[in-house]
C-alpha cells in the first residue's frame, strides 16, 4: 500500500525539471484491454499530416511537428504562447504485432491500438543435451 496519492503533486516538477518547455509536451494515456495496448495522445492544433508514428524493437515513437506561421510585420504582438516546433514521445511497449498496429487522429486526439504478441507463439524451448 502506498502512502502517497496516485499522482504525487511534485511529479511534473521532477519529470520536467530540465525541460523548460514542459507545456509543449503531448499528454498521453496508455492502457491495456483485452490483449491490446491503447495509447491516446492529445495533440491539438495539428493536422494528421504533421504527425508520424514509428514502431521499432518494441518502442513506439510519436512525433508531431508544427511549422511557424509567417511573421507579419504589421502585427503588434502582445503575447505569443502557441507552440511551434517538434514534440516527440517514446514508449517501450515490448513484443507487439507490428503488422496490425492501427492509428486514428480525430479532434486533436491521436488513438493508437497495438495488439500484443501471443506469448505462447514467442516462446522458445531449449533442448537439454
Amino acid at each position: 500500500m502506498s502512502m502517497l496519492p496516485k499522482k504525487f503533486y511534485l511529479d511534473n516538477i521532477f519529470d520536467n525539471f530540465m525541460d523548460s518547455s514542459s507545456f509543449e509536451t503531448m499528454k498521453c494515456d496508455i492502457y491495456e484491454k483485452d490483449g491490446i495496448y491503447h495509447i491516446e495522445a492529445d495533440i491539438p492544433g495539428l493536422n494528421k499530416k504533421d504527425i508520424s508514428i514509428e514502431c521499432n524493437n518494441g518502442y513506439i515513437t510519436i512525433k508531431a511537428t508544427k511549422e511557424q506561421e509567417e511573421k507579419n510585420e504589421d502585427k503588434n504582438i502582445i503575447r505569443e504562447e502557441r507552440f511551434y516546433g517538434t514534440m516527440e514521445r517514446k514508449f517501450y511497449i515490448g513484443d507487439v504485432d507490428e503488422e496490425n498496429i492501427e492509428a486514428e487522429f480525430k479532434d486533436g486526439v491521436l488513438k493508437i491500438t497495438i495488439p500484443k504478441v501471443d506469448e505462447d507463439n514467442n516462446k522458445k524451448y531449449i533442448e537439454i543435451k
